[in-house]
């Protein structure tokens, strides 16, 4: 077996190339021998920006390979400015995303993977900035943002700096090898331990992107095909796209994610003098090239059997890179006709910059599938080549590998100037097949996410085609969208047991939570537990089933519990068929009701879940004082236990609650001469009435248009019925006190926060089992306490729910009624991820592999800044002395301060309409353009700011008021 510990794997692959959008489509089209070119139309030259005169010209070729929108980006996600991405060049906003999409096909977050990750970028000469600067009148602080936003100096770094990588950055340019001669850089880089991890990314689109004209012995084709190594080629056409590769160094990857190929070896050279001109290419440089990426491979050439060559079409070029490529594999004993050639651009066109990854993918390709495609194009072979045998054979049609194994392939890329570039490539090692699909898989979480809704929808319309025709176990593709992208602010989530269901839910929408992480602070979390009534035989099932961890909290809350009482809990609450008019007994529901929001609750502190605030209604008061930290666990469940029992010795009696205010609650209470009393405030209109048995049917004859219903409940709870109970809880607390507060709750008294850090006496639980539940009044305080509150209802029914949506507070019960599906509490949690609330998924996203799942969509409008589109300049006349001695705060034009903040940040952030409440950095701005803000705003109005004041002021309402506020002081003679 041979030395891996110098090979480097590729973990992910991004390309746009012209033809298929989807690289599976572009694959099959290229074992059809396809060219992918596009001959294009007048009407297309002229959008293209090419003149009639150039055009309609007997020598112009209309031919070149295109890829579609190629003026839109994405740029909210990489948080740039929509000015920023005007200002930069088309082919360096799309190596972000390309970079983008490579890291998510490696399964690594884009924005937060702990590896050093290294950036070698490439990109092809362009007219998009000559065509900018051809404005006379362009400010020279814009001409030097489009320096940097076009320049190959930046293209690596800007990478860098919009991920967050941390690993070498830089910028290669040899012309055509470029980016081939990147992914020797890369391989160095991670065998000299200088990364972790490496993105080459290159691109080639041309500004504008158009044809050619044909010259005589030249290097573009005369017809617009190319066809390398034919006795009719007459060169090559122009061609676009955008590639990037993540490489790894192969003993770190293990078996953590499948590999698209393994590189074995690379070597880079420069021919140097010996050749007939600059631009010429050499037999001798390419073949050294050749040889020394066999010796760095470590491998024979005779274990080679594809060669993806530079492939031209030239009839020079072919020449001698056939003369090159047979030489040294003749001389090292290759069979005659044992390496098949292959020429990508012959399909797709030169891509200049990017092409040398063009043909690297291409081979991982031809490796992965043991297919050898066609040459486009090619009919007979150019007799310059020479008429001897050679290992070297161009494939007429598609045919299944038949070379040596494992299948090994070489890729070359040429460069004019003469620096020649070669890489060893070897197929990916086999993977383990994915465990086989049980009947009852464990749950898992699916998450995905993107900055606009309909990016998003086209992401989950793509993925569940996945699941649809993968074999991927649902396990893996759960972790890896878990720990493999990276969170926006559009969200969906979904939980499933196999990858069928996942796909089912994702198409129709039903099961799928749907939500927006808003910007800023995390929103509040509050935990709400129900009091008795909602309790039901078996309610503990969807818990224990999609809730890990509940069922070691349920037997540690179960333990403080007698043995007999803890049995029957357990049996109640564990089994659909326990007997219900059991459950009314309230000795045994409050324990079950407590016992489960306890174990619920400490479930969910897995996921990270910690509440700002706690409320329970009237029992769920003893387990939000357990969780907050007043009463120990075993403090807690004695408490509960004697509450329960208590109270089942008092006299029986029955609750009401009745929609109603205030008022007619009272009339009610009136009507019935004093029988009944108010037993809870729930909101304005929910208040529930407690008395006897006859006086609550005498009650229910005067509701008249009222809404009534009788609670699930044996006795009449908050009454004067309770008094017995109220005695025995009394002489329970004594005199003593609970623990200090560690998270606010609710007093159910009076509505009020307890606060953290303070303490209460334990006979509050006494007084709270007689008195009012004001739990109306306290959703009330929690909204305006946190006013951006999202709630969870913990426990087994909905009823808390509704009052707190009443109450205008978001709040998602963790289940429902007694039919509904056993994964309810997981969808719930997902939900909390989807609202943007900080849910740590492992729980249901456990560890496994990395698999190549579809990546994200990239949204976007276009970016482009055609010649005859106004720019926008930030040049503005000052204003005059005289306009200052007369203390005019406007432009001549006559604008406002706020017009002028508002012109400000239309030009320097390219926004539309700006809103007050926008805010500066999320549209994109950074630092720099602050000053340039500031700069642009001294100009035209008698102000000076402070960079320091600016970013106080972050959004655009703040700002006006700023300027505002300092022009009020200049008019009032105030220098400060």
């Amino acid at each position: 077996m041979r030395d891996r510990s110098l090979d480097i794997a590729v973990t992910g692959v991004s390309a746009r190339l012209p033809g298929p959008a989807d690289l599976d489509a572009w694959w099959a089209a290229v074992c059809r021998g396809e060219a992918l070119t596009t001959r294009l139309d007048p009407a297309q030259l002229l959008a293209a920006g090419v003149a009639p005169s150039v055009s309609e010209a007997p020598d112009y070729v209309p031919v070149r390979g295109l890829i579609a929108d190629i003026d839109r980006f994405d740029a909210e996600r990489f948080g740039m400015s929509a000015r920023e991405a005007q200002l930069t060049d088309p082919q360096h906003r799309l190596m972000l995303e390309a970079t983008w999409s490579a890291l998510e096909d490696a399964g690594r977050n884009p924005l937060e993977d702990q590896l050093r990750t290294a950036v070698f970028a490439s990109s092809s000469p362009s007219r998009y900035a000559a065509q900018m600067l051809r404005r006379p009148d362009l400010d020279p602080d814009v001409v030097e943002r489009i320096d940097i936003g076009t320049g190959r100096d930046f293209m690596a770094t800007r990478i860098a700096y919009r991920l967050g990588l941390h690993g070498p950055a830089m910028a290669v340019s040899t012309a055509c090898s470029s980016s081939l001669v990147a992914v020797h850089l890369a391989i160095q880089a991670l065998t000299n331990g200088d990364c972790d991890q490496a993105v080459v990314v290159a691109a080639s689109l041309g500004w504008p992107a158009a044809g050619h004209r044909y010259s005589s012995g030249g290097i573009m084709s005369k017809d617009g095909e190319c066809r390398p190594f034919d006795v009719d080629a007459t060169g090559v056409v122009g061609g676009s796209g955008v590639l990037a590769v993540v490489l790894r160094r192969f003993v770190d990857v293990g078996d953590e994610i499948a590999l698209h190929g393994v590189l074995l070896g690379s070597a880079v050279n420069n021919d140097g003098a010996a050749k007939a001109g600059f631009s010429a290419p050499a037999a001798r440089g390419q073949a050294d090239a050749i040889r020394s990426a066999l010796v760095s491979a470590d491998v024979r050439a005779t274990s080679l059997g594809y060669l993806e060559t530079h492939g031209t079409g030239t009839r020079v070029g072919d020449s001698i890179e056939w003369s090159a490529a047979t030489t040294v594999l003749k001389e090292a004993g290759v069979p005659d006709g044992q390496v098949a050639v292959g020429a990508v651009k012959a399909n797709i066109g030169h891509l200049d910059a990017a092409a040398g990854l063009a043909g690297l993918v291409k081979a991982m390709l031809v490796l992965s599938h043991a297919r050898i495609p066609p040459v486009a194009n090619f009919r007979r072979l150019n007799p310059l080549l020479g008429t001897a045998a050679s290992p070297l054979h161009v494939p007429l049609e598609a045919q299944p590998w038949s070379g040596p194994e494992p299948r090994r392939a070489g890729v070359s890329s040429f460069g004019i100037g003469g620096t020649n570039a070669h890489v060893v490539v070897e197929q990916p090692p086999s993977v383990r097949p994915p465990a086989p699909h049980s009947g009852d898989e464990r749950l898992r979480v699916i998450v995905q996410s993107s900055g606009r809704q309909d990016a998003l929808e086209r992401d989950a319309e793509r993925l569940a085609r996945h699941l649809e025709d993968s074999d991927q176990g649902l396990a893996d593709v759960a972790f890896t969208l878990r720990v493999g992208r990276a969170p926006q602010i559009e969200r969906l989530a979904l939980v499933a047991r196999s990858a069928a269901h996942a796909a089912q839910q994702l198409r129709t929408g039903r099961g799928v939570a749907r939500g927006q992480s808003r910007t800023g602070a995390t929103r509040p979390l509050i935990f709400l537990f129900p009091g008795q009534g909602s309790q039901r035989p078996g309610m503990a099932t969807p818990f224990r089933r999609s809730l890990p961890g509940f069922d070691g909290y349920l037997e540690q809350c179960l333990h403080y519990f007698d043995a007999a009482l803890a049995d029957r809990v357990r049996a109640a609450m564990t089994d659909h068929h326990f007997p219900d008019d059991q459950m009314r007994d309230t000795s045994l529901a409050q324990p079950c009701l407590f016992a489960l929001e306890y174990a619920a609750t400490r479930a969910l502190e897995q996921f990270g879940l910690r509440p700002s605030a706690l409320a329970g209604h009237s029992v769920g008061e003893v387990t939000a004082a357990c969780i907050a930290g007043m009463l120990d666990l075993k403090q807690a469940a004695s408490l509960i236990a004697l509450r329960g029992r208590s109270m089942q010795d008092c006299p029986p009696g029955s609750m009401l609650a009745v929609r109603c205010s205030v008022a007619e609650a009272g009339e009610l209470i009136e009507a019935s001469g004093g029988r009944v009393e108010l037993a809870a405030v729930n909101g304005p209109r929910e208040h529930v009435l407690s008395g006897t048995d006859l006086a609550m049917d005498e009650v229910e004859r005067h509701l008249g248009g009222l809404t009534g219903k009788r609670l699930r409940t044996s006795h009449a709870f908050h009454s004067r019925l309770m008094e017995p109970a109220v005695n025995d809880l009394l002489v329970h607390a004594g005199d003593d006190w609970g623990d200090e507060i560690e998270i606010p709750f609710l007093s159910c008294l009076d509505g009020v926060m307890i606060e953290r850090g303070s303490r209460r006496r334990l006979d509050m639980f006494a007084r709270s089992a007689r008195g009012t539940v004001r739990f109306g009044d306290g959703l009330a305080t929690i909204a305006r306490t946190f006013p951006d509150a999202m709630a969870v209802e913990i426990g087994p029914g909905r009823a808390l729910s509704g009052l707190a949506a009443a109450a205008g507070i978001d709040c998602l019960p963790l289940t429902g009624t007694a039919h509904e599906d056993d994964d309810a509490p997981a969808r719930t949690v997902a939900a909390l991820w989807a609202q943007g609330l900080p849910v740590d998924l492992a729980v249901l996203a456990p560890p496994g592999r990395r698999v190549h799942l579809p990546g994200s969509t990239f949204a976007g409008s276009p970016r482009h800044v055609a010649p005859e589109a106004e720019l926008a300049v930030e040049t503005a006349a000052p204003l005059s002395e005289q306009h200052l001695a007369e203390g005019r705060t406007a432009e001549p034009a006559g604008r406002t301060p706020a017009e002028e903040v508002r012109a400000a940040w239309a030009e320097l952030l390219g926004t539309q309409s700006p809103r007050p409440t926008d805010d500066f950095t999320a549209e994109g701005g950074d630092s720099l353009t602050l000053i340039r803000l500031a700069r642009r705003l001294e100009k035209v109005l008698p102000v000076t700011l402070e960079l320091a004041d600016l970013v106080d002021a972050r959004t655009l309402g703040d700002q006006i008021t700023l300027v505002e506020r300092l022009l009020d002081r200049r008019g009032m003679g105030d220098d400060s």
